[in-house]
């Protein structure tokens, strides 16, 4: 089987980057498609709007890589500099690409905007580069090959960027690879990083090809499975036997999903597959179960809506919480939770009603119900049932309001799996 021997380092241009003023999310994202590609990313680098600087970092980076990804400097302005430090270091002239200008004139027409005369500059480019039209807006990407090295420029806004990228720079660097690559990726929610590595290690420390890493996000872990072969169908199905030993091992229970963006994408799927529908009521998540499911095109059709009752007073009108429920029990309690869910339920007519009430911080807790005690409620026609989160009060307001989301969908996920 061949072995790619492609080593790429993203060098990100702009000031504000520096500054903090905007987050890159343009190296995470450049990363991980190179990554799929094959192509190992070894160093990123962001560097000012200055020149030299540029100069510098861009033969640095040459010195190391075959393959040098750039994002930003590509504008209208003076200080875009992108297309000419590449073109002095490679040295080749500047020349107008027609097409390109073609292209930008009829973006601002279809547009109805003006035209600057210093627009024309973003259709100038280094003698022999190849162009990838942008059709999100001005900047057109661009590569620069020698016989060894290749430079790639990309505009600098995420929504130009990751389509561009996706549509016209990945057939290219295809074309690059030697060796196919396949990722899948597996889902866990209930299981931590370390008991998850723990129980998985023999997999995580000899698999090879396939390789096996965990990652960690908020209340979420996912193991990454990748396979390098000659052709992808193999890689494919190297990948999918070792997903299937992982789905059939202890920590199987634990899997909500294979390449699904997010658990709510999952939960929304499986909603579809089993025709059942979905109703909210959130006090302390303050509408964010609600607000993750419509993201998701499509969810009109299974998730029926909700609604965010934060004080006792609409619990009572909206949910038909009942006052002795409430005075007997506080509303952060297991048993006002289940009432939400059923009154969530009822009324919006959904075959499962889903309810979190809790203390999001950073104020609020007492002794018996410190910041991050979070009740979770569902509700079904079989009955409720209740979740209780004991989330550290270290954490964040909007931590505490993402993992009781999450949790909710889990217990959701739990259900349909049951019926």
């Amino acid at each position: 089987m061949a072995e790619t021997t492609q080593r790429a380092e993203i060098l990100c241009v702009g000031t504000e980057l520096l500054l903090g003023d905007i987050v890159n999310t343009n190296a995470a994202f450049l990363s991980r498609r190179l990554a799929e590609l094959g192509i190992g990313v070894y160093r990123q680098v962001a560097v000012g709007d200055n020149p030299q600087r540029l100069c510098d970092a861009l033969a640095a980076c040459l010195e190391r890589a075959d393959i040098v990804v750039m994002s930003g400097g590509l504008g209208p302005t003076k200080d875009d500099l992108t297309k000419e430090t590449v073109a002095k270091f490679f040295g080749r002239p500047m020349r107008l690409h027609q097409e390109s200008l073609e292209t930008i004139r009829d973006y601002f027409k279809k547009t109805g905007r003006v035209m600057t005369q210093n627009n024309e500059k973003q259709a100038v480019m280094p003698e022999g580069a190849i162009v990838f039209p942008n059709r999100y807006g001005t900047a057109p990407a661009l590569a620069i090959e020698n016989e060894s090295k290749t430079v790639i420029m990309l505009p600098g806004p995420p929504v130009e960027l990751m389509p561009l990228f996706d549509e016209e720079v990945v057939p290219y660097l295809e074309k690059k690879c030697d060796a196919a690559i396949v990722s899948r990726n597996v889902h866990f929610f209930g299981i931590g990083e370390s008991a998850l590595a723990e129980k998985m290690d023999k997999l995580l420390t000899e698999s090879e090809n396939p390789s096996v890493a965990p990652y960690c996000q908020s209340g979420e872990v996912r193991l990454r499975v990748t396979a390098r072969s000659d052709d992808k169908e193999s890689a494919a199905a190297m990948c999918d036997e070792c997903v299937k030993r992982i789905i059939e091992s202890e920590v199987g229970c634990f899997v909500y999903g294979i390449d699904t963006d997010t658990i709510e994408n999952a939960l929304v799927m499986k909603l579809h597959e089993s025709g059942l529908t979905l109703s909210a009521a959130e006090s302390c998540t303050g509408g964010l179960i609600a607000k993750r499911i419509t993201d998701i095109p499509g969810c009109s059709d299974v998730f029926f809506g909700g609604c965010v009752t934060y004080t006792n007073e609409v619990k009572q009108r909206l949910l038909g919480v009942k006052g002795e429920t409430l005075d007997r029990y506080t509303a952060i309690s297991a048993e006002v939770a289940m009432e939400m869910a059923r009154g969530v339920r009822e009324r919006t007519g959904s075959d499962i009603g889903i309810s979190a009430t809790g203390i999001a911080g950073p104020g609020g807790g007492t002794e018996e119900a410190p910041v991050g005690t979070v009740y979770l409620g569902i509700s079904t026609e079989e009955g409720e049932s209740f979740r209780r989160l004991s989330l550290s009060s270290n954490r964040s307001r909007e931590f505490i309001r993402t993992v009781s989301a999450t949790n909710a969908y889990d217990m959701v996920l739990k259900y349909i799996a049951s019926k």
